[in-house]
């Protein structure tokens, strides 16, 4: 089934979208300022320019209001300008400054409760980006262990570093015929000597991850590896699948890295480590750890991050730890150890996910919803997802584009690539739910329609 985008019905809604994108070509790569708004990345025929946001509400240029399940790709954990966080900012700049590229109390403040959040959290480094805590992660790895490889899954995304960005979503061609994972870049520009110093396996699958570690355990620094698969759809580990993992790093001394740039703080305070019980020896968070302003951290064991204590490994950064992201960090950590905060999150969530698969269920369409916390995904497909190449076999990316489409017709936003998530925050309100699940009743008899189903 091939599906094209009705885009002068697109025209009709977002004119003044398509004026700002022409004017845009002319001095941003591709008319944006990443990726995952280019028109190759589903937003088609071009993206959307966005005027405000305020809680789980956005206007676009054109002044149309949408329910916003994008949330800045998850950065957005308690909506848009929440009041708190921009006061804790706007107080920091005004009162006190922004980089001093020295020491504060307000670090000290920072990283103080972020530990006392997060189980394998001893000791955390604040850095700008989750690629940068990436980076780092795996310096340390190597030099701890004295080891060179990194394993890691298809299907996952750690960053746009060239040690780490390949087989994020390799073609069909990198495996070999004993089912074996080949590394493939996952772009130009990447030197070809790193693909001996990485080892690509299949998710959710215990099996060939526990015969390939014991082949290569004297080599393997470190695993990494999202406890959930966030960068094709939201993908749930197999029951016992990170208890498994756990057990074999620990077994052969390699590092266990979790990668919480997107499940930190929005599966809960204490983060998805928290939530499956698993301490992995490095972790690395982003997205809702600042409350809507940039920032990253890389934290773990003591005896790991001692290589950071005594500059064997630099770990350096002039604007890490700068005042505004502190500031929001601060401020974000008191307002996710608020009473109840996580309760309201997740039942909305749980009450969302339950009525769109309802309505799925209703308008006979193959399809199910895959979810935890403050994160889900819909998957047309008629077998479940269990992996990056159940999501290439099995789920259809054209009528997932369809559904986004009419479901943006009705005034929800959400990312139009089917391997991206849908997001809550905790500013979505019970009469957000109702109106998208109503909304979600109109759009997708559309689709069924559109699709001919």
């Amino acid at each position: 089934m091939t599906i094209t985008t009705d885009k002068s019905r697109y025209m009709q809604h977002f004119p003044t979208s398509k004026k700002l994108f022409e004017i845009a070509l002319k001095y941003l790569p591709a008319g944006v300022g990443s990726t995952s708004r280019a028109t190759w990345s589903g937003w088609d025929p071009y993206p959307l320019f966005i005027e405000k946001g305020s809680g789980a509400h956005i206007i676009d240029v054109d002044g149309n209001e949408f329910i916003d399940y994008l949330l800045g790709l998850g950065p957005m954990l308690l909506g848009h300008r929440p009041k708190e966080i921009t006061d804790a900012v706007t107080k920091q700049i005004q009162n006190s400054g922004t980089i001093f590229a020295l020491g504060s109390k307000l670090e000290i403040e920072a990283a103080n409760k972020v530990c006392k959040c997060i189980p394998g959290l001893e000791k955390i480094r604040f850095l700008n980006s989750g690629t940068e805590a990436i980076i780092y992660a795996l310096r340390i790895a190597r030099t701890y262990t004295k080891r060179k490889k990194i394993l890691r899954f298809e299907g996952m995304y750690h960053g746009f570093s060239d040690g780490i960005y390949w087989n994020k979503h390799p073609s069909l061609k990198a495996i070999d015929k004993s089912g074996n994972c080949i590394p493939e870049p996952q772009g130009p520009g990447l030197p070809d000597g790193i693909a001996d110093s990485l080892i690509i396996c299949q998710w959710n699958d215990i099996d060939s991850l526990y015969k390939i570690i014991k082949e290569n355990a004297s080599d393997i620094a470190a695993v990494i590896t999202e406890p959930i698969m966030c960068n094709t759809g939201c993908i749930l580990p197999k029951p016992g699948y990170l208890e498994a993992l756990r057990k074999l790093t620990e077994k052969y001394g390699i590092l266990l890295i979790f990668d919480e740039v997107i499940t930190g703080f929005r599966i809960g305070v204490d983060g998805a480590q928290g939530y499956y019980n698993i301490v992995p020896d490095l972790s690395v968070f982003a997205k809702g750890l600042g409350g809507g302003y940039p920032v990253a951290a890389l934290g773990g064991k003591k005896e790991i991050m001692q290589l950071v204590d005594s500059g064997e490994v630099s770990v350096a950064g002039t604007y890490s730890g700068n005042g505004i992201a502190l500031a929001a960090v601060s401020a974000t950590m008191d307002y996710l150890q608020r009473e109840n905060v996580y309760d309201i999150l997740n039942n909305s969530s749980f009450r969302l996910r339950t009525e769109l698969t309802r309505v799925l269920k209703k308008s006979h369409i193959p399809s199910y919803v895959s979810g935890i916390g403050g994160m889900f995904q819909v998957w047309f497909s008629e077998k479940e997802i269990h992996n990056y190449r159940d999501a290439l076999k099995y789920a259809s990316k054209d009528i997932f584009h369809i559904w986004w489409e009419e479901m943006l017709y009705q005034g929800i936003l959400f990312h139009p690539h089917y391997f991206e998530n849908m997001f809550i925050s905790m500013a979505h309100s019970e009469k957000d739910i109702d109106q998208t699940i109503a909304k979600a009743e109109k759009a997708i008899a559309n689709v069924k329609k559109r699709c001919g189903l």
